[in-house]
C-alpha cells in the first residue's frame, strides 16, 4: 500500500509540474569524494518538477539588496546591532532555542531535486548529517548541536489540482518514513508548508496528529503563499504577520493540550514582502519563532540579505540556509562567517 500511495502522489507531483530551476543538491565540497560514486536513492517515479523549484530564479533576484561599501555595511550592522537580542518571554523548561542550535536537512523523497532528503539514500544522508553536526559543534563547542530532519509536507504546485489549490499533501506514509529516519539520530522533525492557493488555517488542523508529538515542529513559506494572486513559481507570495501569529496560535493551542515543551515555528524568508508588518508578529513562551533567511547566493550577498530582512526587522531567533549546489551558493559561506554574525544563527538548514 505503502508503495502504491508513493508512486500516485510521485506521479502526481510530476504531473502538476514547472520546469525545475535550481533547487537540487551536492554533497559538502569536503565529502565530495566519499560521495561521488554513491548512487541516489531511486524514486519511485519520474523526476517530480514542482513549485517548489520552479521559482528558484527569481529568488536569486529578488534576493538581492544593494550591494554597499564594507564602511556601509558595518554602519548599518552597528545600528541594527541595538535591535538585538529581542525582549520576549523567558524559555519554558524544555525549550531548544537558545540553548542549542539545529541543523536540519531539507527535502521531500519522493524528489531529488528538492533537496537532501531526497537525494540520497537514508543510510548517505544520516552520515553526511551526521558530518555537519560534527563540524558546527567543533566551530561552536559552547552551543549543543540538535540534528533536524525538514520534510516539504504540504508541496506548492505547477497545476491546479483537483480543488484548486496549487498545492500537494504528503501522505502520512511519507511524514512516518522521514520520523523513522530521524528517530535513527535523536533527531527532531520539521514539516514544512507551502500553501499554493491554499491557507494555513487549511492545512495545519489535518498535520495536528504529527505536531502532537514532541519532537516535531513546524515550517511555514511565505514564497509559495499565494494570497495576493498569481501562481506558484511564477509569482514569489508573502505572508502577513496575522498569519505567523495564526500558526503560532494553532502551536500554542497543540503544546497546552499536549503537555509538550515549546515547539519552533520556522518562518523562510528573503524578500521585503516575504513577510510584511513583522513587527506586530506575538510572542509566546509556548513557541519559538525563528526567521530564517532563505536566499542563495556569494557570502556576501547573503549577508546583505541577512541584514535587510532578517537582522533589521527582529522576532525572536534567527536562522540560515545553505545550498550544497555551487550554482546557488558560490562560494558557500563557511561556518566561521556565519557564526560572526549578529544576532547568531541557530536554525541552519541545508538543501
Amino acid at each position: 500500500m505503502l508503495l502504491i500511495k508513493s508512486i500516485a502522489v510521485a506521479a502526481a507531483l510530476a504531473a502538476a509540474a514547472l520546469p525545475a530551476l535550481a533547487q537540487g543538491t551536492t554533497p559538502p565540497d569536503s565529502a565530495a569524494k566519499a560521495t561521488t560514486a554513491a548512487t541516489p536513492r531511486r524514486s519511485t517515479a519520474s523526476k517530480p518538477r514542482t513549485a517548489g523549484q520552479g521559482a528558484a530564479t527569481r529568488k536569486k533576484t529578488a534576493s538581492k539588496p544593494r550591494a554597499l561599501p564594507v564602511d556601509s555595511e558595518a554602519r548599518l550592522d552597528s545600528i541594527y546591532d541595538l535591535r538585538w537580542p529581542v525582549k520576549g518571554p523567558d524559555p519554558l523548561p524544555g525549550s531548544i532555542l537558545p540553548h542549542k542550535r539545529i541543523v536540519a536537512y531539507y527535502g521531500n523523497p519522493f524528489s531529488k531535486r528538492m533537496g537532501v532528503l531526497g537525494e540520497y539514500e537514508p543510510d548517505k544522508m544520516l552520515a553526511m548529517l551526521d558530518a555537519e553536526v560534527k563540524a558546527w559543534t567543533e566551530a561552536d563547542p559552547r552551543t549543543p548541536v540538535q540534528p533536524a530532519l525538514h520534510l516539504i509536507a504540504v508541496v506548492a504546485q505547477g497545476g491546479a489540482g483537483a480543488d484548486g489549490k496549487y498545492r500537494a499533501r504528503m501522505p502520512d506514509e511519507l511524514v512516518e518514513r522521514v520520523a523513522a529516519w530521524a528517530a535513527r539520530r535523536n533527531a527532531l522533525v520539521f514539516l514544512d508548508v507551502q500553501v499554493g492557493k491554499s491557507t494555513l488555517q487549511e492545512e495545519l488542523p489535518r498535520l495536528e496528529k504529527f505536531l502532537s508529538r514532541p519532537n516535531f515542529h513546524l515550517g511555514i513559506d511565505p514564497e509559495f503563499s499565494m494570497k495576493r494572486g498569481g501562481l506558484p513559481g511564477k509569482k514569489i507570495g508573502t505572508y502577513d504577520a496575522e498569519d505567523v501569529n495564526y500558526a503560532s496560535r494553532f502551536l500554542q493551542d497543540v503544546v497546552t493540550r499536549h503537555k509538550l515543551t515549546p515547539k519552533v515555528l520556522v518562518v523562510h524568508r528573503f524578500t521585503k514582502n516575504g513577510v510584511t508588518n513583522s513587527k506586530n508578529i506575538k510572542l509566546d513562551p509556548r513557541v519559538q519563532i525563528v526567521m530564517d533567511m532563505d536566499g542563495f547566493g556569494p557570502p556576501r550577498l547573503k549577508r546583505a540579505t541577512f541584514r535587510s530582512w532578517i537582522k533589521a526587522e527582529p522576532v525572536q531567533f534567527v536562522g540560515w540556509k545553505q545550498f550544497y549546489k555551487s550554482r546557488n551558493d558560490n562560494p558557500r559561506t563557511t561556518i566561521a562567517e556565519i557564526l560572526r554574525l549578529n544576532p547568531r544563527p541557530l536554525y541552519i538548514q541545508y538543501q
